[in-house]
């Protein structure tokens, strides 16, 4: 009788020099095979714990570029983003997330859920995770 064995990929935790920096108890990324799990990105200015300014607006932006800082530390990209979940503090911000996040994403639109969170870190408005491959 032959069993095919497969073997998992022993996960590899990245993280960036400012969640180092900070102390943050969490990885950024953290690599398995060549699937990514990305942790929740707020709207902080890289570096330090202060939200980006400009409301939604500009947290929102804020967390989709901190994301993408997230995607180059295991050789990924946004064409490579596979699944997203947005918390949104208030759900009425959906759709001026929406046309910031439209920016990120112009083709391979990846799946995506979406949800209003009471309680968001550092109180801000929008927490994004994503799920991605390598190249």
């Amino acid at each position: 009788v032959a069993t095919n064995v497969v073997q998992a990929a022993e996960p590899e935790y990245l993280r960036s020099p400012n969640t180092a920096k900070n102390a943050l108890p969490f990885s950024d990324a953290v690599r398995v095979g060549d699937v990514v799990f990305l942790s929740g990105q707020i709207g902080n200015v890289p570096g330090s714990l202060k939200l980006a300014d400009g409301g939604i607006d500009g947290q929102a932006r804020q967390a989709m570029k901190n994301i993408g800082s997230a995607l180059q530390l295991p050789g990924s990209s946004w064409q490579h983003v596979v699944k997203c979940t947005v918390f949104l503090a208030d759900i009425k911000d959906w759709p001026a997330f929406n046309l910031v996040y439209k920016e990120f994403f112009t083709s391979n639109l990846p799946a995506r859920s979406a949800l209003a969170a009471n309680g968001l870190a550092l109180g801000a408005k929008v927490e994004v995770e994503c799920i991605a491959v390598t190249k």
